[in-house]
């Protein structure tokens, strides 16, 4: 998490410190569910978007000059989270943790937490307690949330490589835990790692069957 001192391009309006918070991996069907949060420095990084949109390599520099610069923080739920509660839940519960990650190391509450999509945690997650704007895709039209998204990119898909050193048979440095023709035909052959969400249907289909 970057400390760098707060630059006014994370305000808008009046002051106002806005955060921008996206999330990657809620489809796949192994690993963690990431959220990343930002607070943009000044002048902005150059060419944000989308981080679906972007290069690998393109992502990688973004994602560099973000931490060098800017506020950042992810937050992280793992796979018994995400069985526990249901991925829309443990998406909201991520969105969370980052959002109160970054806050923690900052000198004040932010005035808006701008989020990708069409719903927010408040009233769905109990620790939030920010005032928060859900936008449809804003991951490709608002920078902060923009930024958001290659941070959480970057980060779930590192933690997706350094599990693939491990089980090494679904392919999930090169598809992230989605569910692949490669991965699932991995999952008839080997069955499911302890990474694995039970409670997605292809990989519940599989152990009923077994």
């Amino acid at each position: 998490m970057s400390f760098e001192s707060l630059s006014d391009s994370g305000r808008s309006g009046a002051g106002r410190l806005v955060i921008g918070v996206d999330e990657a991996g809620r489809g796949p069907l192994a690993g963690p569910v990431v959220a990343g949060a930002v607070v943009l420095c000044k002048p902005r990084p150059s060419g944000l978007d989308d981080s679906k949109k972007l290069t690998g390599k393109r992502r990688a520099v973004l994602e560099t000059t973000i931490k060098r610069r800017c506020r950042w923080a992810v937050g992280v739920v793992e796979v018994d989270e995400i069985d526990r509660l249901n991925i829309f839940g443990a998406t909201m519960l991520a969105m969370t943790r980052a959002v109160s990650a970054l806050c923690a190391g900052l000198d004040e509450e932010p005035h808006e937490v701008l989020i990708d999509g069409n719903l927010t945690p408040a009233g769905r997650t109990a620790d939030w307690r920010w005032q928060a704007r859900a936008i449809v895709g804003g991951d490709a039209i608002e920078p902060c949330i923009s930024a958001a998204s290659i941070i959480a990119k970057e980060h779930r898909d590192r933690l997706m490589r350094e599990l693939a050193l491990a089980h090494p048979h679904y392919g999930w440095e090169r598809n992230a835990g989605y569910g692949t023709a490669q991965h699932l035909e991995a999952l008839r052959r080997h069955g499911p790692t302890p990474h694995h969400r039970r409670s997605f249907a292809p990989v519940a289909q599989l152990e009923m069957a077994l």
